[in-house]
C-alpha cells in the first residue's frame, strides 16, 4: 500500500513538474467602438508581466508558464476590465472590447461653466449626446435629432410648412438657446428655421444645459440650452459622406471633408443637402401631408496654429432653404396668390463664429458671432418679409487663484430686426429698431473640500428697450465618489421680447395678431437637484442613472391666447404666474454580450396661474419617454437599434366648442429600427423602417386640417357678433386653420443608406 501511494505521489508531482515546465502565449486586441485602442496597458494579475498595445490595438505575453490567469485591461478614460483565462500549452487568445467601459464622466464639456471642464468636476449638469447616439436614427437636421433626447421634443407649430421649435422640460421653444461651438447664434427668427442645414457628419457632439443660464448666456437661456459642438478640424476624418433616402422620396446628402491651407491651418468643409419633391396626401384633405423641401448648407471652419499653442478657430455657415406645403395642385405661380392655397417660404442665412485666445500670459478669450438672415414668405396672400442681424461678442478671462477657479466676462449682443406684421409696428415700434444689450458676469468656482464645490456667478444687463436686468445663479456639487454625484443648481432667467417667437401661428395667414399694453421681459426662477449613479463590474456589465426633479416660477410670462378670438392671437404679459416642475431620469444599462439598453423618462406639470385659475399649457404633454436598444452581432459585423418616444395627451388648440376635432390628444409614439453592416472597410451600410405603428396626428380624428375645403374663408358667414356662423357648407362653424398640429404626419417608411469614412 506504502508503495502505491509513493508511486501515486511521484506520479502527481511529475505532473505537476511537467505542466510547470509547458509554457504558451496568451495574445489579442484591445477596441472600443470597433476602433483599436494603442497604448492600454494589457497585465498578468499575480505575475509583474505588463505590456502595451500597438498602434493596431494588439497585445501579446510569450513564454507563460500553463496555469490559470486573470489578464487586466486599462486604458486612459475607460473603467478596467479582467477576464480569466486558462492557458495549458500553445497559444490561446483573448480579446478585449471595452466599449462598454468609457467612462464619459471624463468628456469634455463647455456649456455649463463656459470653459472646458470634464463633467466629472463640473457643479452644473450638462447631458452629453455624441454623434454615434443620433445614429441609432438617422435624420436629415438637427431638429429631427432631438426627438430621442429624455425632456426634449420638437414641436411642429403648422400642419403645412412644418416650422417648428425646441421644447425643452415643457418649455416653448422661445425659451431654449440653441448655440454651435457655444456662439448663440441661432434665436429669435432664426430658432424655427436656423436648425436645418447644420451638416450632421460634422457634429462632434451635443450638450443640453436644462433649466435657466442667463447668468453667462444672457436673454433667451431660459428654458435651457443647446449647444451644437462641431468636430475639430485637426481631429475630423480627411473625407466622410452620409447618404441616405426614404420610401418617401427624401433624399439626404452630407459630406466633410479636411485639408491643410499651408503650414499655419487645419481647415474643415461640410456640406448638406437635402431633397424632398414628392407630394403625398395620404389623408385625403388634398393637402399635402409634409412640406416639399430644398435645402443645401456649407459650413467652413479653420484651426489656425498660434506660437504656444494660443487658440483661434474662425467658422461660417451659409444655409438656403425653399420650401413649400399647400394644396396638391399649388405650384409657384400660385405663391401669394387666392386661386390656390400654398405656404410658400424662402430662406437665406449666413453666419460667422469665432474664438481667440489674447496673445497674453492670461487665459483671455474673445467670441464672436454675426448672422444675417433673410426671409421671405407667403401665407395663402399673407406675406411675412422679415430681416433680422443678430451681432454678438463677449471677452472672458479665465483666472485660477487658489481654491478659487474664477471667469470673468464682458458681453455685447445688437439684434436688428424687422418685418411687416403688427410685432413691428404700433405699442412695439421700437421692438422693430436697433436693439443693444451689454452685459457683465462673473462666476466663482470655489473649491470647498475634495468633495466639494460650490459656485456662484451673477450677471448685469443693461437692455435697450427694457433697461436694467440682474439675473445671479448658484450651484453646489457634491461628489460622493467618482461613480455618485449630487448636485444643486439654482438661478434666474431673462427673455427680452420678440413676437415672432411666440408662436408661428401667428403668420400662417389664419389669425390676426394683436398685442395688449407694451410686452415686460418674462423672469423667471428656477431650482434644479441632480443625482447621477453609474456602476461597472469586471464582466463589462455597466449600469448608471441620473435623476433630476426642476421647479421653474414665470412673472410677466408672454402668453399667446388663442382662445378669445377664432381669428386672432392676442399677446399680453399673463396677470398671474406661470410653473414649469416636474421629474425626469435617464437609465443605461449595458451588458458583455453587446446588449445595450437606453431609457429615459419626464413627468411635467407646466400651467399658467391667473386669477386663481390653474390652466395647463396648450400642446404640452405630461410624460413623455423615450429608449433607445442596441444590440451588436460580432460575428455578422451587424448591430440592430430599436428607437423610440411615447408621449401622453396634450391640450391642442380649437377654434370654439363646436370644432369637433379632439381636444386632448391620445397618448402617441413613434418608433424606429434599424439595421448598420459594418462588414466592409471604411463603409457601413444602414436602413430599417421608421414610424413602424404607421402613427399619425389624424388617427381618431376627423381632419386635422380646419376648412380645408375653402382655405380663404370665403364661404365663412360671421354673425352680428363676430362669431361664425353655422351654415350647410360649413356646420361646424370653422374658419381656416392649420395650426391644429402636434405631431410628424409622416405615414411609415423605409430608408437605407450607406457611409463613407477615410481616416
Amino acid at each position: 500500500m506504502r508503495i502505491h501511494i509513493k508511486v501515486l505521489t511521484f506520479f502527481i508531482v511529475l505532473c505537476a513538474f511537467t505542466a510547470s515546465a509547458q509554457t504558451g502565449i496568451i495574445n489579442g486586441t484591445v477596441v472600443s467602438r470597433n476602433m483599436p485602442l494603442p497604448d492600454v496597458s494589457v497585465s498578468l494579475q499575480g505575475t509583474s508581466l505588463v505590456v502595451k498595445t500597438d498602434s493596431a490595438g494588439n497585445y501579446a505575453f510569450d513564454k507563460v508558464s500553463a496555469g490559470v490567469y486573470k489578464v487586466q485591461a486599462a486604458a486612459v478614460g475607460y473603467r478596467k476590465m479582467l477576464k480569466p483565462i486558462l492557458l495549458k500549452s500553445d497559444s490561446v487568445k483573448l480579446n478585449f472590447d471595452l466599449s462598454n467601459l468609457e467612462n464619459d464622466l471624463n468628456e469634455v464639456v463647455v456649456t455649463g461653466t463656459l470653459k472646458e471642464v470634464k463633467r466629472l468636476e463640473s457643479p452644473v449638469p450638462v447631458e452629453v449626446y455624441t454623434q454615434a447616439y443620433f445614429r441609432k436614427n438617422p435624420t436629415p437636421s438637427i431638429f429631427e435629432a432631438l426627438q430621442n433626447v429624455n425632456g426634449v421634443r420638437p414641436q411642429l407649430n403648422c400642419n403645412i410648412c412644418n416650422t417648428g421649435d425646441i421644447h425643452i422640460n415643457g418649455l416653448e421653444g422661445p425659451y431654449t438657446m440653441i448655440l454651435i461651438d457655444g456662439m448663440p447664434i441661432v434665436s429669435s427668427l432664426s430658432s424655427v428655421y436656423g436648425l436645418s442645414g447644420i451638416p450632421n457628419s460634422l457634429v462632434e457632439q451635443i450638450e443640453i444645459v436644462k433649466g435657466p443660464a442667463s447668468s453667462l448666456y444672457g436673454s433667451e437661456a431660459v428654458g435651457g440650452l443647446i449647444n451644437i459642438i462641431t468636430k475639430k478640424p485637426q481631429n475630423a476624418p480627411l473625407f466622410s459622406a452620409d447618404v441616405f433616402s426614404t420610401s418617401y422620396g427624401e433624399l439626404n446628402t452630407d459630406l466633410g471633408f479636411k485639408f491643410k491651407a499651408g503650414k499655419g491651418a487645419d481647415v474643415l468643409t461640410g456640406i448638406n443637402y437635402f431633397k424632398y419633391g414628392n407630394p403625398v396626401d395620404h389623408n385625403h384633405d388634398n393637402f399635402t401631408d409634409v412640406t416639399l423641401q430644398d435645402r443645401i448648407s456649407i459650413f467652413q471652419k479653420w484651426n489656425l496654429k498660434r506660437k504656444n499653442n494660443r487658440i483661434f478657430t474662425l467658422g461660417g455657415r451659409y444655409v438656403y432653404e425653399d420650401r413649400w406645403g399647400g394644396e396638391m395642385q399649388w405650384n409657384k405661380s400660385y405663391r401669394g396668390g387666392n386661386e390656390v392655397y400654398g405656404e410658400s417660404i424662402y430662406t437665406s442665412r449666413w453666419e460667422v463664429i469665432g474664438n481667440y485666445q489674447l496673445p497674453v500670459n492670461e487665459k483671455v478669450f474673445l467670441a464672436f458671432s454675426y448672422n444675417e438672415h433673410d426671409q421671405d414668405s407667403r401665407y395663402g396672400v399673407t406675406s411675412y418679409i422679415a430681416k433680422q442681424k443678430i451681432g454678438f461678442g463677449q471677452l472672458t478671462w479665465d483666472k485660477q487663484v487658489g481654491n478659487h477657479d474664477l471667469l470673468f466676462g464682458a458681453a455685447l449682443r445688437y439684434t436688428y430686426y424687422d418685418d411687416n406684421t403688427p410685432a413691428t409696428t404700433g405699442l412695439n415700434q421700437d421692438l422693430k429698431s436697433n436693439t443693444w444689450l451689454p452685459g457683465v458676469f462673473v462666476q466663482d468656482e470655489i473649491t470647498l473640500a475634495p468633495k466639494h464645490k460650490f459656485l456662484a456667478g451673477f450677471r448685469y444687463d443693461y437692455n435697450s428697450v427694457h433697461g436694467n436686468i440682474f439675473t445671479p445663479r448658484v450651484a453646489y456639487k457634491w461628489s460622493i465618489n467618482d461613480n455618485n454625484i449630487l448636485r444643486l443648481n439654482a438661478g434666474t432667467g431673462f427673455r427680452v421680447v420678440n413676437i415672432f417667437t411666440e408662436d408661428h401661428a401667428a403668420l400662417t395667414g389664419a389669425r390676426e395678431v394683436k398685442v395688449v399694453g407694451e410686452l415686460k421681459p418674462e423672469r423667471t426662477y428656477n431650482v434644479n437637484l441632480n443625482f447621477l449613479k453609474k456602476m461597472y463590474f469586471d464582466n463589462g456589465t455597466f449600469f448608471g442613472v441620473e435623476a433630476s426633479a426642476f421647479y421653474t416660477h414665470f412673472n410677466n410670462r408672454i402668453i399667446g391666447n388663442f382662445d378669445i378670438n377664432p381669428n386672432e392671437i392676442i399677446y399680453d404679459n399673463l396677470d398671474g404666474y406661470a410653473v414649469s416642475k416636474g421629474f425626469s431620469a435617464n437609465m443605461d444599462l449595458t451588458l458583455n454580450n453587446g446588449l445595450k439598453f437606453i431609457f429615459g423618462g419626464t413627468y411635467q406639470d407646466v400651467a399658467t396661474y391667473e386669477q386663481g385659475v390653474k390652466k395647463q399649457q396648450i400642446l404640452t404633454e405630461k410624460f413623455s419617454g423615450n429608449w433607445a436598444v442596441s444590440y451588436k452581432i460580432n460575428p455578422l459585423n451587424l448591430t440592430v437599434d430599436y428607437t423610440g418616444n411615447v408621449y401622453s395627451p396634450m391640450r391642442l388648440p380649437l377654434l370654439s366648442d363646436t370644432d369637433p376635432r379632439m381636444e386632448y390628444s391620445k397618448t402617441w409614439s413613434i418608433q424606429n429600427i434599424q439595421l448598420t453592416f459594418a462588414g466592409f472597410k471604411n463603409i457601413e451600410v444602414y436602413g430599417g423602417v421608421k414610424n413602424l405603428l404607421n402613427w399619425t396626428p389624424n388617427k381618431g380624428n376627423p381632419f386635422i386640417i380646419a376648412g380645408a375645403n375653402d382655405p380663404f374663408d370665403n364661404n365663412v358667414e360671421y354673425n352680428a357678433n363676430g362669431t361664425v356662423k353655422a351654415t350647410e357648407g360649413n356646420p361646424d362653424a370653422l374658419t381656416f386653420d392649420p395650426t391644429y398640429v402636434y405631431g410628424p404626419n409622416q405615414n411609415i417608411r423605409g430608408f437605407l443608406g450607406v457611409r463613407l469614412t477615410i481616416k
